[in-house]
């Protein structure tokens, strides 16, 4: 097998992500007989079938499903080398890829993100919204916001504080049912909660037992869903008191039951330690969402 275009894996990569020649080629900014082009040159080097073809698109073969996962660490690779590559040595401007969970990046991070905008006005952040960890080593994010400390070394990580649970109701749900004295009193009310994602479902059964799927009359494993629900006046749910606190209509209940809370930790992988845009927004973040916990502690506490 001789030498292997960079060029054609790129082309295959486009097309196993989107399915087509056409919107490979309009991702790419080539012909749509490029694209064919560099798929049969990558077959005729590889002696094997990528694409199958079928009415709805190009399917792809096992081969091409294997070969892909290759293809999308170098696709990311030669994205984080371009990013890089445009930066001036000691200048805060690029690209920074900054993931971080539904509720937070949607009820809570914009706001923290506006002074850094202002200071940095040449510097690119692009939001990604995941209840799951991306993979910083595999370049699927640049600084990562998690609920937990990550034990993988070769990461910079940084404990920002902790965000307690509490429940919730809205106004409007309060003025149509009296508002529950007890946990007993609970079960009597319309709940929003988690339908199958096991770490909500034991996040709930740690504050009651009654706590299961079959309690919760809307369910999802959103908690984002949770938050809209609760907000426009559906039921009662255990919602982050960050967030919760910033809807004047949202109204705490049950309060002196104790709830657990989560932690936050800021992490990015250690090799970006030397990239200023990287080490502004890592720096920015953990000195801003620390903060934010730490006024939530002071309105509870004063509360």
């Amino acid at each position: 097998m001789g030498r292997i275009s960079w060029d054609d894996q790129q082309a295959f990569w486009e097309v196993l992500e989107t399915g087509s020649l056409s919107a490979a080629a309009r991702t790419l900014g080539v012909a749509q007989a490029t694209i064919r082009n560099r798929i049969q040159a990558l077959e005729q080097a590889l002696k094997t079938t990528l694409f199958l073809r079928a009415p709805a698109g190009l399917i792809p073969t096992a081969a091409a499903r294997e070969l892909g996962e290759h293809v999308r660490t170098m696709n990311k690779a030669s994205s984080a080398f371009v990013r890089a590559a445009a930066t001036t040595p000691g200048e805060v401007t690029g690209l920074v890829r900054i993931n971080v969970s539904e509720l937070f990046g949607l009820e809570i991070l914009p706001d923290l993100l506006s002074p850094l905008r202002d200071r940095y006005p040449s510097l690119s952040v692009e939001i990604q919204l995941s209840n799951g960890s991306a993979d910083l080593f595999g370049g699927e994010a640049d600084i990562a916001i998690r609920h937990f400390q990550p034990t993988v070394g070769m990461l910079a990580a940084r404990h920002l504080g902790h965000d307690p649970f509490g429940f919730y109701a809205s106004t409007d749900y309060l003025q149509r049912h009296p508002p529950p004295k007890t946990m007993a009193d609970l079960y009597h009310h319309r709940l929003i909660g988690p339908d199958r994602a096991e770490a909500a479902l034991r996040l709930a059964r740690s504050v009651d037992e009654g706590l299961t799927p079959s309690a919760f009359a809307i369910r999802s494993d959103n908690i984002a869903v949770h938050f809209t629900a609760v907000r426009a006046g559906l039921g009662i749910g255990m919602l982050q008191r960050s967030a919760a606190r910033r809807v004047p209509t949202l109204h705490q209940i049950l309060s002196d039951i104790g709830l657990p809370q989560l932690d936050y930790w800021i992490v990015m992988h250690d090799k970006l330690r030397s990239t200023p845009g990287m080490v502004a927004v890592f720096e920015h973040l953990a000195a801003q969402i620390s903060a934010y916990l730490a006024q939530d502690v002071r309105i509870a506490e004063a509360a």
